[in-house]
């Protein structure tokens, strides 16, 4: 039986790295786009992809580079795409909006070109984000709420979510997109406000820090966990009709509850150590997104199997871990 080819793009991410693990163990070919400089960095670059890297087949190309996409396409040619890549991180897109709505809106439409033209009949999965509902206008959040995205990053995915949605309607392409909330692990990036919590606790029981300085502890999330929203990707695609999804937990918490678990957890008093910047307010703020899944459940039969506390209990641990240091004694959850 021929095994199916899956190409990845964004595979050095965290969802990439989830996600090809989860298809590998289905029996899948995983191919990944990266950029050469992660070959030729791979041990700081690949990090994430470390215990399977001689399962996977990697080739250089970019999001900004239709021919390099298109020849990757030609010598791929795969059963199922997932377009992961993209600039990701809110706070940069308002620094540098050019760069991100280059490269997230014609990575997109690059590689479903090159897709419609050398394997239509591969099924096509775009990862939409809960940033483009922005400032929605009801909650929770379902696939029929208004899109009114706070920043750059959230209008490329609009206009990713739209480019999918027409490949689909036009051209007959199995496109899907789903529309995920926030979701984290230990291997999300140090720059995402969980991780950069968790990792400075780890820093602090380390010695290596004395406070963490943090921007609006009010802000609301709808928080999952990447290796939970990956299988509903695959889900997707497994579908006799492409269709668009809302992948989300139902549940909203606050940064500052993210905050007082972490270190309550490692047995630090966060009042000691979280210093309120102003600096780190985004210009444009969303103040809550909390996502409704029912279709995914109905349709998919997804549902999360990873709560928030196991969540934080989980990236605490691997951060201190990762730092050689332990929590202190008297945590009043999870032990």
């Amino acid at each position: 039986m021929t095994r199916k080819r899956a190409l990845i793009t964004g595979i050095t991410g965290q969802d990439g790295s989830y996600l090809a693990e989860f298809l590998l163990s289905k029996g899948y070919e995983v191919y990944g786009i990266v950029r050469r400089v992660a070959l030729e960095d791979p041990e700081n670059r690949l990090a994430r992809l470390a215990g399977i890297r001689h399962q996977l087949q990697l080739r250089a190309a970019s999001l900004e580079s239709y021919p390099s996409l298109f020849q990757a396409v030609a010598a791929i040619k795969p059963d199922e795409c997932y377009h992961l890549a993209a600039q990701s991180f809110v706070t940069y897109s308002f620094d540098d909006e050019f760069s991100t709505l280059n490269t997230n809106i014609n990575g997109t439409h690059f590689l479903l070109s090159a897709i419609k033209t050398i394997c239509p009949e591969c099924r096509f999965y775009f990862a939409g984000s809960s940033e483009m509902f922005g400032a929605a206008q009801e909650s929770p959040q379902t696939e029929r709420t208004p899109f009114h995205p706070r920043s750059s990053y959230g209008i490329s995915k609009v206009a990713g979510f739209h480019l999918t949605r027409n490949y689909r309607e036009a051209y007959g392409i199995h496109a899907s997109s789903g529309i995920l909330f926030n979701h984290e692990s230990p291997r999300r990036g140090f720059e995402f406000v969980t991780r950069k919590i968790t990792s400075g606790i780890a820093r602090i029981l380390a010695g290596r820090a004395t406070e963490l300085r943090l921007g609006n502890l009010d802000a609301k999330r709808d928080w999952g966990h990447a290796r939970d929203y990956v299988r509903a990707m695959w889900l997707m695609l497994q579908q006799p009709e492409p269709d668009d999804y809302v992948i989300a937990t139902g549940e909203t918490h606050s940064v500052r509850e993210f905050v007082e678990l972490a270190f309550d957890y490692a047995g630090l008093d966060h009042r000691k150590y979280v210093v309120v910047d102003p600096e780190f307010f985004r210009p444009a703020e969303v103040a809550l997104l909390l996502g409704d899944a029912s279709k995914a459940k109905a349709k998919l039969g997804w549902s999360h199997s990873i709560g928030f506390e196991a969540l934080v209990r989980e990236m605490v641990d691997a951060d201190c871990a990762a730092l050689g240091v332990e929590r202190r004694r008297g945590a009043t959850f999870g032990g």
